[in-house]
Order: structure tokens, then sequence, then C-alpha cells
């Protein structure tokens, strides 16, 4: 993950951009407010939060227990409602900022693990309460649903490498065409970035597919 995140670090500032790189895990309440000190200690405020991490999982819920379950959660739900929580106190003081969640068709379409499938329906939620919250204020609160989307982890999900394996996406066939349309990573790029920008100053509590049209 080190690697990965000084990779991405590295592009940026090739292309001149300010950008630093912190290792953190999600699921830790301290983590969490270690990324935000550093976060403004190096660019002195915060505009924009993306709940970008994840876990995708295919476990059926006969085969779901308590460890796993509580494991996937603190991760895909109770991760972006810290970052939130989090963000909030510099947000509010200034009337402005942008929170885009990334959620899932799954959250609508519940195709792949039982808790998976459910935070993801659950951060949906979340992201019009918050949405409601922030209502008489210039602050954003949105979500995109990616589609199938042609990344390390997509690929592994179609082999079968998931937590679970493949036994979901046997019953999910019957539910959906496993040859519908993919997107490509810059698509869901594209989505944040009109979320996060002034063409999007008046959507509030949405959450946008972006799934080249395979659930419609």
């Amino acid at each position: 993950m080190a690697k990965i995140s000084y990779e991405v670090v590295n592009g940026f500032r090739a292309k001149g951009q300010q950008a630093i790189g912190i290792v953190a895990d999600i699921g830790s309440t301290e983590d969490t407010k270690r990324v935000f000190a550093q976060t403004v200690e190096e660019f002195g405020d915060l505009d924009i939060l993306i709940n970008n991490a994840g876990l995708g999982e295919q476990t059926m819920i006969d085969e779901t227990d308590d460890e796993w379950m509580q494991h996937v959660m603190n991760i895909n739900l109770a991760g972006p409602m810290r970052y939130i929580r989090e963000a909030l106190p510099y947000f509010l003081p200034k009337n402005d900022g942008v929170i885009i969640n990334v959620s899932s068709v799954n959250g609508e379409r519940p195709i792949c693990g039982a808790t998976y499938t459910a935070t993801k329906g659950a951060l949906n939620t979340l992201t019009k309460n918050v949405a409601i919250r922030l209502s008489n204020t210039d602050i954003r609160c949105n979500a995109i649903a990616p589609g199938a989307t042609l990344t390390p982890a997509h690929y592994a999900n179609k082999a079968g490498e998931q937590p679970g394996g493949d036994k979901m996406l046997e019953f999910g066939s019957k539910y959906c065409n496993w040859n519908l349309p993919e997107t490509e990573p810059i698509d869901q790029a594209y989505a944040c970035l009109y979320l996060a920008s002034k063409m999007g100053r008046r959507v509030k509590g949405q959450v946008l597919q972006v799934c080249n049209g395979a659930f419609l």
C-alpha cells in the first residue's frame, strides 16, 4: 500500500502539483484523526473529502460470521462516517466543502456479498442523511455508484478470488447479465470531478450511478 501511495504522489508531483501520501487504517479512529491533522498541516485547509477506501467481498449470508461482518462494516460504513465526522469541523465554520462517498450499484442491486451490499445500501442512506444535516449550508454531500470498473479488484472478482469466492456470482448471474458494459477508472474520476466542481454546486444528497448504462 505504501508503494502504491508513493507512486501516485510522485505522479502528481511530476505534473507540478502538491501532494502527500498517508498510509492509514480506515478502521482506526486514531489513524483517521492523524490523516486530517497531517493533511491540514500540509495544505492549510480542507476543501474536498472523497471516501474511496473500501473492501469488496462475495461471502453469502449463511457463511458470514460476526468477525467478518464487523470487519467489512468497519471499513465500508463506519470508515466513511468517521471521515465525514472529522471533516465537518473544517467545513462548517467556512460554510463550504464537498463530501463524495464512493458507493456501488450493489447498494440497489445486491448481487455481491451480503455484508458488502448491506454497507453500500447503508452508505447511500448515510449520504442522504448527511445532506439533510447540511441542507441549510453550502456544504454538499453526494455519492457515486460505480458499476463494473476495470480495476485489479474487478478482475479478482470475476476470477472468484475475492473473499467468499464465486458463490454469490453464481446466484447473481440470474439477476444480472455479466456481459454488460464496463467502465474505466477515469469515468469514476470524471463523475467525482463534476460533483466537486461548481457545475455540481446545487446537487445535494444524490447517488449518481456511473455504470455505462449497465443497470438502467
